[in-house]
Protein backbone atom coordinates (compact mmCIF):
# COMPACT_ATOMS: atom_id res chain seq x y z
CA UNK A 1 0.00 0.00 0.00
CA UNK A 2 1.42 3.86 -0.60
CA UNK A 3 0.70 6.04 1.63
CA UNK A 4 1.19 9.83 1.00
CA UNK A 5 2.65 12.70 3.21
CA UNK A 6 2.10 16.13 3.12
CA UNK A 7 1.17 17.56 -0.27
CA UNK A 8 1.81 20.30 -1.61
CA UNK A 9 0.31 22.49 -5.25
CA UNK A 10 3.11 20.38 -7.37
CA UNK A 11 3.75 16.72 -4.71
CA UNK A 12 3.87 15.22 -2.06
CA UNK A 13 6.63 15.89 0.55
CA UNK A 14 7.62 11.59 1.87
CA UNK A 15 5.46 9.16 -0.36
CA UNK A 16 5.57 5.64 2.17
CA UNK A 17 5.88 1.78 0.36
CA UNK A 18 6.78 -1.08 1.90
CA UNK A 19 8.53 0.45 4.59
CA UNK A 20 10.98 2.86 2.88
CA UNK A 21 9.50 6.88 3.15
CA UNK A 22 10.82 8.25 0.06
CA UNK A 23 11.47 12.16 -0.01
CA UNK A 24 11.22 15.06 -2.18
CA UNK A 25 13.72 17.49 -2.88
CA UNK A 26 14.29 20.10 0.46
CA UNK A 27 16.12 23.14 0.14
CA UNK A 28 16.67 26.16 2.89
CA UNK A 29 14.12 28.63 3.63
CA UNK A 30 17.08 30.92 4.71
CA UNK A 31 18.87 31.62 1.31
CA UNK A 32 21.05 34.29 2.73
CA UNK A 33 23.05 31.60 4.85
CA UNK A 34 26.13 29.78 3.28
CA UNK A 35 26.44 26.01 2.07
CA UNK A 36 27.08 25.31 5.90
CA UNK A 37 23.75 27.12 7.14
CA UNK A 38 21.58 25.64 4.54
CA UNK A 39 22.79 22.49 5.23
CA UNK A 40 21.78 22.28 8.45
CA UNK A 41 18.58 24.07 7.56
CA UNK A 42 17.59 20.97 5.59
CA UNK A 43 18.97 18.35 7.81
CA UNK A 44 16.38 19.95 10.57
CA UNK A 45 13.67 19.96 8.27
CA UNK A 46 14.91 16.43 7.55
CA UNK A 47 14.70 15.42 10.95
CA UNK A 48 10.93 16.82 11.13
CA UNK A 49 9.77 14.95 8.54
CA UNK A 50 10.93 11.96 9.55
CA UNK A 51 9.15 12.45 13.17
CA UNK A 52 6.41 13.22 11.46
CA UNK A 53 6.43 9.75 9.05
CA UNK A 54 7.20 7.35 12.42
CA UNK A 55 11.00 7.48 11.72
CA UNK A 56 14.39 8.94 12.40
CA UNK A 57 17.92 9.62 11.00
CA UNK A 58 19.32 6.51 12.04
CA UNK A 59 17.19 4.71 9.26
CA UNK A 60 18.12 6.63 6.75
CA UNK A 61 18.85 4.58 3.48
CA UNK A 62 20.13 7.15 0.97
CA UNK A 63 20.93 10.67 -0.35
CA UNK A 64 21.49 12.47 -3.11
CA UNK A 65 22.95 15.88 -2.52
CA UNK A 66 23.33 19.01 -5.34
CA UNK A 67 25.08 21.94 -4.64
CA UNK A 68 25.93 24.31 -6.99
CA UNK A 69 29.01 24.85 -5.83
CA UNK A 70 31.60 22.46 -5.14
CA UNK A 71 34.31 25.31 -3.70
CA UNK A 72 31.54 25.13 -0.51
CA UNK A 73 31.42 21.29 -0.64
CA UNK A 74 33.56 21.31 3.05
CA UNK A 75 30.81 23.75 4.42
CA UNK A 76 28.12 20.95 3.46
CA UNK A 77 30.06 18.13 4.83
CA UNK A 78 30.59 19.97 7.95
CA UNK A 79 27.03 20.34 8.46
CA UNK A 80 26.25 17.05 7.85
CA UNK A 81 28.43 14.93 9.84
CA UNK A 82 27.46 17.39 13.22
CA UNK A 83 23.57 16.15 11.98
CA UNK A 84 24.58 12.67 11.69
CA UNK A 85 27.04 10.40 13.65
CA UNK A 86 29.78 8.29 11.64
CA UNK A 87 27.93 4.88 12.59
CA UNK A 88 24.32 5.92 11.04
CA UNK A 89 25.57 7.27 7.80
CA UNK A 90 23.31 6.57 4.55
CA UNK A 91 24.59 6.30 1.10
CA UNK A 92 25.10 9.12 -0.65
CA UNK A 93 25.96 11.14 -4.01
CA UNK A 94 27.32 14.81 -4.21
CA UNK A 95 26.09 16.21 -7.66
CA UNK A 96 27.28 19.32 -8.94
CA UNK A 97 24.48 21.53 -11.26
CA UNK A 98 24.46 24.58 -12.57
CA UNK A 99 21.61 26.14 -10.89
CA UNK A 100 19.28 25.09 -8.58
CA UNK A 101 16.85 28.49 -7.96
CA UNK A 102 18.03 31.77 -6.78
CA UNK A 103 20.26 31.66 -3.94
CA UNK A 104 19.83 28.12 -3.27
CA UNK A 105 23.03 25.90 -2.64
CA UNK A 106 21.93 23.08 -1.73
CA UNK A 107 19.22 20.44 -2.33
CA UNK A 108 18.70 17.40 -0.56
CA UNK A 109 17.07 14.06 -1.18
CA UNK A 110 16.81 11.54 0.97
CA UNK A 111 14.83 7.93 1.53
CA UNK A 112 14.75 6.07 4.75
CA UNK A 113 12.86 2.95 6.85
CA UNK A 114 9.62 3.49 8.12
Amino acid sequence: MIKRYIQTKINHRVVEYNGVLYFGGLVADDKTKDMKGQTAEICAKIDALLAETGSSKDKLLTAMIYISDFDAKDGMNDAWLEWLPGDILPTRATIGVAELGKDTLIEIVVSAAK
